[in-house]
């Protein structure tokens, strides 16, 4: 790659929003197990679908079964609940609020079902300030990541961050390589950076991020399914 970076390193998360159940089964034929969902309502649907599809079940040719579902929207408490009972990754946890809610769902699903793991969560930062967008500001970013660290039915494997809407993106996703470093100190190992969108993906991967969320590049523009 021109970042100069294996492509194995780098998750590519299909952004489904607004897009029916079949795409997610048709690019779960080709390879794209990970799916980025932004509204609970929607993510939901899909799966009841899915479902009906047969498209869950462990049989042979039925790759959706094997889809992992990322929430990259921003999220309420009161969804928290139906959230941890299907996200392999919450990239949107911006209180502290929010990780008391997953931490206490996560763990209440737990104990109904010995066999799950933690929730893997990440705590999303703000490169610009734009509380529409969510994030944390840098100086609040510690107090996050320890509200995180102590709800033991979450795991925190690392950052998220959206670039701002102007100026130069690697300039951008140079600030959260950064951040990442302050909150690997901060906080120990950390593994994955969830940055970079269609319009700068290759920004985002060439600053070391893990994970991109890349909707329109991929499935083009669609008018939502669900009000």
């Amino acid at each position: 790659m021109a970042a100069g970076r294996a492509p194995s390193e780098v998750t590519l998360v299909g952004v489904t929003k607004g897009f029916p159940a079949s795409d997610l089964a048709l690019l779960a034929e080709l390879g794209v197990l990970d799916v980025g969902e932004a509204r609970d309502q929607e993510a939901r649907a899909k799966l009841a679908e899915l479902a009906e599809l047969g498209q869950l079940e462990p049989a042979p040719g039925a790759a959706a079964a094997n889809l992992r579902w990322h929430v990259i929207g921003r999220l309420q408490t009161n969804k928290a609940r139906s959230v941890a009972g299907y996200a392999h990754l919450v990239h949107t946890v911006d209180r502290p609020e929010l990780a008391a809610a997953l931490g206490k769902a996560a763990s209440t699903l737990r104990e109904a079902d010995g066999s799950r793991g933690p929730l893997g969560v990440l705590a999303q930062a703000s490169l610009d300030g734009d509380p529409g967008r969510g994030g944390v500001a840098e100086g609040d970013l510690p107090a996050l990541l320890d509200a995180i660290a102590q709800q033991p039915a979450l795991t925190l494997r690392g950052l998220m961050v959206v670039a701002p809407r102007d100026g130069d993106p690697g300039v951008h996703f140079a600030r959260a390589a950064a951040w990442m470093e302050l909150a690997r100190a901060h906080i120990g190992p950390l593994s994955v950076l969830s940055a970079g969108m269609s319009g700068d993906f290759e920004a985002a991967i060439a600053h070391g991020a893990t994970h991109v969320r890349v909707g329109t590049a991929l499935l083009g523009y669609r008018a939502p399914i669900l009000g």
